[in-house]
């Protein structure tokens, strides 16, 4: 990527009569149930439809209605998707948060406000737009209760005029939001261009931000990351789903249970070919899943960090009786109930740890809705292949956001059930155990009912090879460390990581998930603003690939960005390379809830660079 373009207000040298193209970001702070999803997501299309590569976050509360909200858009024309730390253009409709969302900006920065608000009086140094909001919707809505889900569209049309949107596309984005709603349709575009016109005839544009098309969108799609693993898990060909509502998760299977009514209900009959089932909680979702994955079906569960801790239990009946499942972790802010809305990579650790024992379990760690669907596909294949639950780690900020993303392949490869015995198999084998490792990878062959073979069983206490109850030493530590090898084995079926090696470069940076794009942007910036260049190696699993000592070894300090307090890749990663290794790891750490965005992780990394 190109260097960042830097906002009007933090440009060194520049003519304050340049203009700043296509690389913006906006805020618009709103009450939460004001309507305003509909406005918000108009606009972010809107610049979409224009070529403009864009990304949206939406900042809400855990509660009642009434609350404030913000979402963030980020127009840039350099490719960036991660949360950009400095506000732009602020859109100030909530009375409760507008005097702080102002004194917020830096200055220079553009605020669309609420005209009763009177918000210039705040401040002297920013570019102000009054709009009287309350005079232009009562035009072109006579219903007053409906004017306030109709006004919110208004600033869409102010900021059509002052960026130069296209109208066009706003209206055509309308028509995606309302295309089933004439009435709702008529009246929003009424308000549209109700804004639109106050621009024109009242607003003078003193401000340097524009909007010109682009290409950079050209068959791409907008979504968020839970419909891209509710299309994946369907595609891998999920029969039974049990889960329990809870944020940030539970798109995951709402979502899914309206595709699959669509696309999986028997043509002749009419009737479902899946099981959708809302358990009491989780850790009943979780034991429905794994008697479902016991009984040979695709099962799958999605939770966020207070249902894993619930699940823990039955996730080691399923690793120890060997039992396939697929759990969705949608992560979120912690301990307790914590931060609900919020999003972070809280539960890395306790996951790949889960249940008392010795226990490690496979973790897919996806950055994209792109990767969010290949990995929920790969993970039931894993499932099945290792015979264990196998975890997709996604967070709140890559599950519930709107990301740009490459159209999904449609799966070419057969679904793989691993390790099924069959009539013809147990012939050959002459002898068989359902804990016996035949192959030396330490999987077992397994048997389900209906197979036709009379030997479908399991246990989670102790056992031998057999399957048979015992609590003979030397069968427990034979058991344990046959289902390592397994865990051991996984290490070449797991995705690799990405790398990305600079010549010369003496420092290396390590990222996944959603740290991914503040990584990639700060690449850019230590390298424009400090001529330091970085290497980079972005996980995608756990367990990792022994590329990740090798990195290590290749450089004198490697940065492990994350969003938690604890640093808790940063430890899975010191338990699995060589302990003289382990100095040269430092860890980047951002716990606030918000998305990470690059400007934290270069100011640190350059603050453990000069000490």
């Amino acid at each position: 990527m190109t260097p960042p373009e830097l906002a009007v207000q933090e440009a060194t040298g520049r003519s304050a009569t340049t203009a700043v193209v296509n690389d913006f970001s906006i805020q618009i702070a709103t009450v939460n149930g004001s309507g305003s999803q509909t406005a918000n997501l108009v606009l972010l299309r809107s610049l979409f439809q224009t070529g403009v590569p864009v990304s949206g976050k939406n900042l809400f509360p855990s509660n009642i209605a009434g609350l404030p909200t913000w979402f963030t858009i980020r127009a840039s024309r350099h490719g960036y998707s991660g949360r950009k730390k400095e506000i732009d253009i602020l859109v100030a409709m909530n009375p409760e948060t507008a005097r702080d969302d102002v004194l917020g900006l830096a200055p220079g920065a553009v605020a669309l406000y609420d005209e009763p608000l009177k918000l210039n009086d705040v401040r002297d140094d920013l570019v102000f737009y009054p709009v009287p909001f309350d005079k232009l919707v009562a035009t072109v809505c006579p219903d007053a209760k409906m004017r306030k889900l109709v006004r919110n569209v208004i600033y869409d049309g102010v900021l059509a005029r002052l960026l130069n949107i296209d109208l066009a596309q706003m209206e055509q984005a309308l028509g995606k939001q309302l295309a089933k709603k004439a009435r709702a349709m008529a009246l929003n575009m009424a308000a549209l261009q109700a804004g639109f016109d106050f621009a024109v005839n009242s607003l003078e544009k003193r401000d340097l931000f524009r909007v010109e098309p682009m290409t950079a969108t050209a068959g791409k799609i907008l979504i968020d990351g839970n419909a891209a693993g509710a299309i994946g898990a369907m595609m891998a060909g999920v029969t039974v789903v049990a889960w329990y509502p809870i944020t940030p998760s539970s798109s995951v299977c709402e979502t899914l249970a309206t595709y699959m009514r669509q696309y999986r209900m028997d043509k002749e009959t009419g009737k479902a070919t899946f099981a959708i089932v809302q358990a009491e909680d989780e850790l009943s979702a979780l034991g429905m899943a794994l008697g479902a994955g016991w009984l040979g079906a695709r099962s799958m569960t999605a939770t966020a960090g207070p249902g894993i801790s619930l699940m823990s239990e039955f996730i080691g009946l399923g690793y120890y009786a060997e039992i396939p499942t697929v759990v969705f972790d949608v992560q979120r802010v912690g301990p307790s109930t914590g931060l609900p809305t919020r999003t972070a990579q809280g539960d890395i650790l306790s996951t790949a740890f889960l249940s008392h024992g010795d226990t490690r379990h496979p973790m897919f760690l996806p950055s994209s809705p792109g990767e969010v669907y290949e990995m929920a596909i790969e993970a039931f294949d894993l499932a099945d292949g290792l015979q264990t639950p196998v975890f997709v780690m996604s967070d709140l900020d890559l599950g519930m956001n709107t990301w740009m993303a490459d159209p999904f392949p449609y799966p070419e490869k057969p679904l793989d059930r691993g390790k099924r015995l069959t009539a013809e198999k147990l012939q050959a084998l002459g002898e068989w155990g359902r804990y016996k490792d035949v192959d030396g990878d330490g999987i077992p062959y397994r048997t389900v009912a209906g197979d036709g073979l009379p030997t479908y069983f399991c246990r989670g206490s102790g056992h031998n090879e057999r399957g048979q109850y015992s609590e003979r030493p030397a069968d427990y530590v034979a058991n344990i460390d046959r289902i390592d090898r397994k865990f051991q084995h996984a290490r070449t079926l797991m995705p690799p990581p990405v790398i990305d090696r600079a010549d010369g470069a003496r420092i290396g940076i390590i990222g996944y998930g959603t740290s991914h794009w503040g990584i990639a942007e700060s690449r850019d910036q230590l390298r424009q603003e400090a001529g330091i260049e970085t290497s980079y190696l972005r996980l995608r699993a756990f367990p990792f690939s022994r590329d990740v000592e090798a990195f290590v070894a290749a450089h004198d300090r490697v940065y492990i960005v994350e969003q938690n307090r604890d640093g808790q890749m940063a430890a899975l990663v010191k338990l699995d390379v060589d302990a003289a290794l382990a100095p040269r790891l430092r860890s980047v750490l951002h716990y606030d809830g918000l998305p990470l965005d690059a400007r934290t992780i270069t100011d640190e990394i350059l603050r453990q660079e000069r000490k």
